[in-house]
């Protein structure tokens, strides 16, 4: 296993010689071995498996327990809890990496973490933060998105694909804060305070980071950051890449999204679709004004072809002959009429003519008028000497009353 080198009698491995040694070494002195810790970076895969480590506050071992011996647990791990686990120290000399092949699995009590979780939790639930009816609505159309996270971490560049694949006009003021560590709890709420006092244009905040331990989340789950997003004017999505479990930063929020990509499909899904609709709408007038337009331009080509715009004098030529047709019509109509009018003239005339008093003159009768020239109708009315006006048919004269007769 080991070459001697001849100058100096030293020992020397393989990289592969000495791991596989440690393995040896390490397998053999602890085949079977109860360990309790904190479970910490928890995760279930697909194929039944639980992949994590067991921590104290000094040190941390890998740990897996595959699906033929998990499925019989009694509780679901979780980051946070305190377990005793049993099993066999296995080594990779590969990646000369160790973990502990769990066999069983039991749990210990809560972490420290944890249960400064459930207390914080369990205040700020009681004082109304997490009540439904105080948060906020997300607007429908959203111009203007601010995005408090690191400026080097997968959350913005999942955030800004994701905007980019919607093909969407936003506006996007990013925040740069450490989103882990002691600092982080300090610079998140600076920042959302910042952007209330001096971006209050902004319709939506997305506040998060992407995945990690329950110790790379902590920051999320801390007092200041809870009221901080608690007292935002502006709306805020809570975006930490931890599908499963929830942060108190979570329960605060307006919204929560799973992941930092997923919270920006959210907020922009209405507006993509409002969008769509637009743009459905605008292809419909277009096509609706295109129908009209080619309607109409049927009908004008039709004009355009007829009597009237190319051989108007036709259509003149028409009217005139009407307009004389109505003129002789007319004329004969008054003619008739004149006629008819004519000949009934006449027979009123005969007619007053026969009781005509010159009629009655004509046939050899007078009239006698006296001096004041009243008409003398009887004998009485005059004295013998009165001089009286006579009229004839043609003509009068004046005569002296010599005797009268009764």
């Amino acid at each position: 296993m080991f070459k001697e080198l001849e100058e100096d009698g030293r020992l020397v491995y393989t990289v592969t010689q000495i791991s596989n040694e440690i393995k040896l070494i390490l397998e053999d002195s602890y085949p079977a071995v109860w360990i309790q810790g904190e479970i910490s970076n928890f995760k279930l895969y697909n194929s039944g498996h639980m992949y994590f480590n067991v921590k104290d506050s000094n040190a941390q071992i890998k740990a897996v327990m595959f699906k033929n011996v998990n499925i019989d647990l009694k509780f679901a791990p979780q980051d946070g809890i305190k377990v005793l686990v049993y099993g066999r120290i296995n080594s990779y000399p590969k990646n000369g990496d160790y973990q502990i092949i769990v066999n069983h699995m039991e749990q210990y009590g809560k972490g420290e973490l944890y249960e400064a979780y459930e207390q914080l939790k369990k205040k700020l639930e009681a004082e109304g933060l997490f009540n439904e009816n105080v948060k906020k609505t997300i607007p429908d159309i959203v111009n203007k998105i601010g995005v408090v996270t690191s400026r080097d971490g997968a959350a913005l560049h999942d955030i800004l694909k994701v905007i980019d694949s919607l093909n969407v006009n936003v506006e996007v003021l990013v925040y740069s804060v450490r989103v882990q560590g002691e600092e982080a709890q300090k610079e998140i709420p600076k920042a959302i305070t910042y952007l209330n006092l001096y971006h209050k244009d902004l319709d939506v905040l997305l506040v998060g980071r992407g995945g990690g331990s329950v110790e790379d989340l902590w920051a999320f789950n801390t007092e200041p950051v809870a009221r901080a997003i608690f007292g935002s004017k502006i709306p805020i999505v809570s975006c930490i890449g931890h599908e499963v479990d929830f942060t108190i930063a979570d329960f605060v929020a307006d919204m929560r999204a799973p992941t930092p990509s997923a919270a920006a499909e959210m907020i922009l899904r209405k507006r993509s679709g409002i969008e769509k609709h637009v743009e459905f709408l605008k292809e419909s007038l277009y096509n609706a004004v295109s129908f009209i337009l080619d309607d109409r331009a049927g009908k004008l080509n039709g004009l355009m072809s007829s009597r009237a715009l190319l051989k108007p004098y036709l259509i003149y030529e028409e009217k005139i002959a009407y307009v004389d047709s109505l003129y002789s019509r007319l004329l004969n109509n008054i003619q008739n009429l004149y006629e008819v009018k004519f000949e009934k003239l006449k027979d009123v005339a005969h007619k007053l003519d026969i009781v005509s008093p010159i009629s009655v003159l004509k046939r050899g009768f007078a009239v006698c008028f006296d001096s004041n020239n009243k008409i003398i109708r009887e004998t009485k009315n005059i004295n013998t000497g009165d001089i009286v006006n006579i009229k004839l048919f043609s003509g009068n004269f004046t005569a002296k009353v010599e005797t009268k007769q009764y």
